[in-house]
């Protein structure tokens, strides 16, 4: 990412997500039989969801999703729900952690405009990494605040349809990793999400309003 332009690359980076998500996992169990399964499942998984595909975008979001589905389905009966829900929130959230953090700070750090850059973002993501597999709705979008509202998850959607719901909150999380980047003080705008579909709000609030001018 840089301060004039981000151009989402779905492919390159779910590649990266989920080889992060798996590697973690592998280091984690060190059992290479079960990851063998995890990644076939997975293969399975992917064919047999693909009537679920709406866009190009959620070609990669599927491959991202149902990634999580295989591998809890391989650790659940051997770690029980909590522990199973724990391990694959850690191996999703934290491989990229870090980079995510500092690509979004560099960001923003680097631009006459934080707020403008970090929404210009957003609506890049909407378009390209998003798609049609979600349903954004704008209340407010003016020159001091961005509301962009999650009305359909596409993510829930298949966690849903493969009986894993409880796993979205752990797609939620990741969103962590750029949230904790905005340093209101320094960026001169906060981001609030109070709740999501997957904590069970009606919809998902991705709020950005400016605490200073420019």
């Amino acid at each position: 990412m840089t301060a004039d332009h981000y151009v989402p690359d779905p492919e390159a980076e779910t590649t990266a997500l989920i080889d992060g998500f798996f590697d973690h996992l592998a280091t984690t169990l060190g059992d290479s039989d079960v990851m063998a399964a995890m990644r076939a499942r997975h293969e399975e998984l992917t064919a047999a969801n693909r009537h679920l595909i709406v866009d190009e975008a959620s070609v990669h979001n599927l491959r991202a999703t149902l990634a999580l589905v295989a591998a809890y389905e391989i650790l659940l009966p051997r770690l029980g729900r909590d522990d199973a829900v724990a391990l694959v929130r850690a191996a999703f959230v934290e491989p990229l952690g870090e980079t995510v953090r500092e690509g979004t700070r560099a960001m923003l750090d680097a631009s006459p405009d934080p707020f403008r850059t970090m929404v210009a973002s957003a609506k890049t993501r909407e378009e390209h990494a998003f798609g049609a597999g979600f349903t954004f709705r704008h209340p407010v979008d003016d020159d001091d605040r961005y509301f962009a509202d999650v009305h359909r998850c596409f993510y829930h959607e298949v966690l849903v349809a493969n009986s894993a719901s409880e796993l979205t909150p752990v797609m939620c999380a990741f969103d962590a990793n750029w949230i904790e980047a905005i340093d209101p003080a320094k960026h001169g705008f906060r981001f609030d999400r109070p709740t999501t579909i997957g904590l069970g709000g009606s919809h998902c609030p991705f709020h950005f309003t400016r605490t200073d001018r420019h």
